[in-house]
């Protein structure tokens, strides 16, 4: 799933998928220790959200960018120290992670409430789910009592992270690894019915794609024609941004498969979901029925929200997310 930029490589526990730990969390966790700690969230989520609703779609981003490398342990909201860049440093974030000062300002309020007691994981895993609500009424119980990191290294996004250009054996592969199935791959890449993708992630498909033609044969010609208008230049030079979905792109539905249909998909790792056998179906069934994708999509997120969490006495919680302690 990407809401911007991301690259990767494959080298990772290579024969042993990482476990998905809902057993060691619940749905509300700080019910006794923090009760308003989730109304916080959605109160710093809506604000933001309705100024600029991009940030809506760079929170759920910034929480796939989180689980996907060291599990939701919130290593992607730490700040480079001397000596140690973090993986904000890393091309697939620097410069398009967006929501860290939403996170920030939630943080904050929860500290003044409940001093050292709500994770910077669990305040990201509740923006991720008030995100999907306020731009696509997608409401789903989010189970808490994650622990944060203390590590975060540039290098560890690299080949943990999907890039665009992965095809849907690559993509499927990559979620295995993370525990989770090609169902919850073809119904998360939904995420990109919001957001917006730098014209580098996608120019080859218009001016470089293969030997045999510049333009990539599965993308409607007329669409590729609009998009060489956003993206005039071959060389990225300057590296605009385009909607990932042009029909509600400010508004998390099931359009985004509809597109797929339309060959209208923005990545090849958007596109390949359509022409690839094994999720065809999956995107037929998802354009024609909004409803039940959105009922998957709120149980995937879920799932994704479990990968190798901390938790017990492992790890810590951070008084700034940005900082250990």
């Amino acid at each position: 799933m990407k809401l911007l930029g991301s690259t990767f490589c494959l080298i990772y526990f290579l024969a042993m998928p990482i476990s998905i730990s809902l057993a060691s969390l619940q749905v509300g966790f700080y019910r006794h220790t923090c009760p308003s700690a989730e109304a916080i969230v959605r109160k710093a989520v809506n604000k933001a959200v309705s100024q600029s609703p991009g940030l809506g779609a760079g929170l759920i981003r910034l929480h796939f960018h989180d689980c996907f490398v060291r599990g939701c342990d919130a290593s992607v909201l730490l700040d480079s120290t001397p000596g140690n860049p973090s993986e904000k440093e890393n091309p697939a974030n620097s410069g398009s992670l967006r929501g860290f000062e939403v996170i920030d300002a939630a943080k904050a309020e929860i500290e003044a409430a409940c001093p050292q007691t709500v994770s910077c994981a669990d305040i990201l895993a509740f923006a991720a789910r008030d995100s999907a609500f306020k731009l696509g009424g997608i409401n789903y119980k989010v189970p808490s009592g994650r622990r944060d990191g203390r590590v975060s290294l540039k290098d560890e996004p690299t080949g943990n992270l999907p890039p665009p250009v992965f095809n849907v054996q690559q993509l499927q592969d990559n979620f295995a690894k993370k525990g989770l199935s090609l169902e919850d791959m073809v119904t998360l890449s939904g995420a990109h019915s919001i957001g917006v993708s730098h014209c580098s992630s996608f120019s080859n498909r218009l001016y470089s794609f293969n030997a045999t033609g510049p333009q990539d044969p599965s993308m409607d010609p007329k669409f590729a024609s609009d998009l060489k208008t956003k993206c005039p230049s071959p060389t990225n030079d300057p590296n605009p941004t385009v909607a990932l979905d042009v029909l509600t792109p400010n508004r998390l539905d099931n359009k985004y498969y509809q597109n797929l249909q339309n060959s209208r998909g923005l990545l090849t790792s958007d596109q390949t979901l359509m022409t690839s056998s094994s999720t065809a179906s999956m995107v037929k069934n998802f354009a024609r029925q909004g409803g039940v994708w959105a009922n998957r999509f709120s149980a995937a997120m879920v799932r994704m929200g479990s990968i190798e969490i901390l938790s017990g006495a492992e790890g810590e919680i951070r008084k700034n997310c940005r900082v250990i302690n």
